[in-house]
């Protein structure tokens, strides 16, 4: 997958621009606010309709404008994919690939690969299992649209499940939690099977590409904090199971305590939870670990790399490891933004550079 270019008007501090990425290493370069971040949050925008630091597109469009616009242009190993986004200030979103406009979220995913890094990533290591789920979920989506739209049912189901332990006719409540349980139960197990595999394939390769980060002097070690196993049948009978006996305590305190949104993903340094005693650095060079593996999990599904987009990924690295996490990438095209970069971190690599000033390439 490669990112050969990147529109964005009146997105941000950008009143117009135009990327025109390199196949390998590109460097987003410039002072702090200056729009740097703002770039590498348009591209994965584009890939899986999610930014990583705004909850609503209002706050994406810049100041005094009442839309915005992105579009790139992909390759991959099946031909080009053209994706073009409109954000209006009245929430409504427009999406074309190919020139033809697509009418549900789901249909976005998959169009352009991408794995990003932020510093707001470390929630990843050391917050809520809130922040691992999410991880795990927007992962996941973009390679299987079925559990994108199992976790959309999911949530609803629960929704709804969560109203009717709150209703005060307790026969109504008893009666009718069996086909909220069935539904919720079926949804439940897609999620909680496909995040088992997903953390069955991270852990070894996380492992893996943190050893070449840590010259081995450190082992990472990941898993899917569920009390669920086995096939997705399995899964659903035991829910469905739990679900049912346990009816006096969720009626109690009002809401669903057990299921996938009750899941962690838990992440170890030498047998040490990283959450609890690791400093910056080392939950930084986590983090990054998950995202090398998680580009070995798509070159495994599709036959190539995705995007990686890395904001601000180098500053608490030291040297050493800055040349250890830029030696992984050969072979995979690369978005780094940053205030400067170490020559000695770059060694002999090739890279195409960007020097960003108020929202302008200068």
């Amino acid at each position: 997958m490669i990112l050969k270019n990147l529109y964005v008007k009146n997105f941000r501090n950008y009143i117009f621009e135009r990327f025109e990425f390199g196949d390998g290493l590109n460097l987003i370069v410039g002072e702090n606010a200056q729009g740097k971040t703002n770039c590498a949050e348009a591209a994965f925008l584009l890939a899986t309709g999610f930014s990583p630091r705004a909850a609503k597109d209002k706050t994406m469009i810049k100041y005094g404008e009442q839309s915005a616009e992105l579009q790139a242009l992909a390759a991959n190993a099946y031909g080009n994919v053209d994706v073009k986004m409109t954000l209006s200030a009245a929430g409504k979103r427009k999406v074309l690939i190919n020139g033809v406009e697509i009418k549900r979220a789901v249909d976005l995913l998959g169009n352009i690969h991408a794995v990003f890094f932020n510093p707001d990533e470390l929630k990843l290591i050391k917050e809520s299992p809130e922040d691992r789920r999410r991880f795990m979920d927007v992962s996941i989506s973009q390679r299987d649209r079925g559990y994108y739209l199992a976790l959309l049912r999911y949530r609803k189901i629960l929704e709804q499940r969560n109203n009717l332990l709150k209703n005060e006719d307790r026969a109504v409540v008893l009666e009718t939690l069996p086909v909220w349980d069935e539904q919720l139960s079926f949804y439940a197990a897609e999620i909680m099977f496909l995040r088992g595999e997903f953390a069955k394939k991270l852990s070894p390769l996380s492992k893996s590409a943190h050893a070449v980060m840590t010259d081995g002097e450190e082992e990472l070690f990941i898993e899917y904090a569920c009390k669920y196993s086995g096939s997705r049948e399995e899964i659903q009978n035991a829910f469905y199971d739990h679900l049912l006996n346990n009816y006096e305590r969720d009626i109690a305190v009002g809401f669903t305590l057990s299921g996938p949104h009750r899941d962690d993903l838990k992440i170890f340094i030498d047998k040490k939870e990283v959450k609890h005693f690791a400093s910056q650095g080392q939950q930084r060079t986590a983090a990054i670990s998950l995202k090398l593996a998680e580009l070995e999990i798509f070159k495994e599904r599709y036959g190539e790399y995705p995007l990686l987009i890395l904001d601000d990924a180098l500053s608490e690295l030291d040297v050493k490891r800055q040349a250890k996490l830029l030696s992984k990438l050969d072979g995979v095209q690369t978005i780094i933004t940053c205030t400067d970069i170490n020559a000695a971190a770059l060694g002999e690599l090739k890279y195409k550079k960007f020097i960003i000033e108020g929202g302008k390439i200068v």
